[in-house]
């Protein structure tokens, strides 16, 4: 976080160089919760660009360099808000279409496993994703937030604008979700494997 603390404040002052610098450190965690909000790789990509276009114009009204990132989040959700409207106001989705056509997943296999086992973790990854986006909009954000990103709840609070306990509360009832979720599809623990 040093490093982005000396690039904020030399791009606050105008610096080109800091604000690429700065885009170059934080544009794949912003790709990736957009990602993980949509599973849609083109509307991450959009919420990407709409976030940083964002950052490069408002940088100089940033008042603590310290919140930089809770500041950058609460600029990608409300983009991501903002898409999730304008997707839903548009409602003309053909029927065979399927959500994430993306490239990335939420875990990489590891390379010494055998196909066949990479492609059943893929397989689940993306049926977690799939899971993940039947929660309420403010459940999957704290839970991406929390779970994927790993931030504190006093930085989900920073960010998303409530208070810790909401942010604790939309985290327990989206993780209850998710697991209510899971077991109507019988998936276990065992199926992403866990053996305990």
């Amino acid at each position: 976080m040093m490093q982005t603390d000396a690039l904020v404040l030399q791009a606050r002052g105008g610096d080109r160089h800091a604000q690429g610098k700065l885009m170059q450190l934080w544009y794949k965690r912003i790709y990736n919760f957009g990602y993980k909000f949509f599973f849609d790789h083109d509307l991450a990509m959009e919420v990407a660009q709409k976030t940083f276009i964002s950052m490069h114009r408002n940088l100089p009204h940033l008042q603590e360099v310290g919140r930089f990132k809770s500041w950058l989040y609460t600029i990608a959700v409300n983009n991501c808000r903002e898409e999730l409207r304008r997707k839903q106001s548009r409602r003309t989705v053909s029927l065979g279409e399927t959500p994430g056509s993306g490239p990335l997943r939420i875990e990489t296999p590891h390379r010494h496993e055998n196909p066949e086992h990479q492609l059943r973790q893929t397989e689940l990854s993306d049926l977690l994703q799939q899971c993940l986006l039947e929660l309420s909009e403010e459940q999957r954000t704290v839970v991406i937030m929390k779970e994927y990103e790993g931030f504190k709840f006093r930085e989900i609070a920073e960010a998303l604008n409530i208070s810790e306990n909401t942010a604790k509360s939309r985290l327990y009832y989206g993780l209850d979700g998710l697991k209510k979720i899971l077991e109507q599809k019988n998936l276990t623990k065992e199926s992403f494997g866990y053996e305990n």
